[in-house]
């Protein structure tokens, strides 16, 4: 869904909700999924080191994100892309390192995403996107980002997993939610920051789900494309959409009056 009621004020840190922004949130936490079981497995680097060096990955491209005090495509995209890696590998560590059960796991990152948005609204008196124009604002925002992530694989695991639907029922059963949230926004007129922060919750699960059918093994309910075939397509396709962005991306006014200067 899209968010047009409100408009983003000057210097707004985050792009604007639309068709690509969905897309691509999408196939990065599609990409999350199976880029953590990559490096995590494939590659054989184990949860804990995989965790480690991503988290300081993702650090990095933070401190890049926040420098710009603008939104880039590019550099918030990479951001988005990494904070959904280390969601899941959050998840992931809680379940198989430390043996927490993933209903257990799914309530606590409930209960901190809550506490999360109790805070920045306290705060701030707002929880809308688009007007995330200071360092405050912008770090509660991407926390409540990778508790999402965090809490979207808990989900996805859970009821695919555990409650034993499997992938294609489970990512199904999540993409009928987002539909619901949307004929509830467009119809019935849901709360704008609402609607959206809900989508974007259960927009994490939607894509781990399939994520898993396309990359894991047939004897375990997937279609066998295998992690590093499914991580490089959807790369590639947020790789294609970010340069779409760009391109039509407005040039930035300070820079102009520059240019000007």
């Amino acid at each position: 869904m899209t968010t047009t009621a409100s408009p983003s004020l000057p210097g707004n840190r985050v792009p604007e909700v639309t068709v690509e922004f969905w897309l691509i949130k999408l196939m990065a936490v599609t990409m999350g999924e199976t880029a953590a079981d990559y490096l995590a497995v494939n590659l054989g680097f184990g949860l804990t080191v995989t965790s480690i060096v991503m988290t300081c990955v993702l650090i990095a491209a933070l401190w890049f994100q926040f420098a710009h005090k603008r939104y880039v495509p590019t550099v918030y995209w990479t951001a988005v892309v990494l904070i959904s890696i280390v969601g899941t590998l959050v998840t992931d560590n809680l379940v198989d390192n430390f043996g927490v059960a993933l209903q257990t796991t799914a309530i606590w990152f409930t209960l901190a995403l809550g506490t999360t948005f109790a805070l920045w609204y306290a705060a701030e008196r707002t929880l809308s996107i688009h007007s995330i124009v200071t360092v405050r604002r912008e770090a509660f925002y991407w926390l409540a980002i990778l508790f999402t992530f965090a809490l979207g694989t808990a989900a996805g695991d859970l009821v695919a997993e555990v409650f034993a639907l499997g992938y294609l029922t489970t990512g199904i059963l999540f993409a009928a939610i987002i539909a619901v949230i949307a004929v509830a926004y467009y119809v019935f007129r849901m709360d704008a920051v609402l609607a959206f922060w809900l989508a974007y919750i259960f927009t994490r699960p939607l894509g781990a789900s399939f994520g898993d059918l396309l990359s894991q093994p047939v004897e375990y309910g997937g279609l066998g494309f295998g992690t590093i075939l499914t991580s490089f397509i959807f790369l590639a396709a947020i790789i294609a959409l970010v340069c779409h962005l760009m391109l039509k991306q407005d040039p930035d006014p300070a820079a102009l009056r520059g240019e000007r200067n």
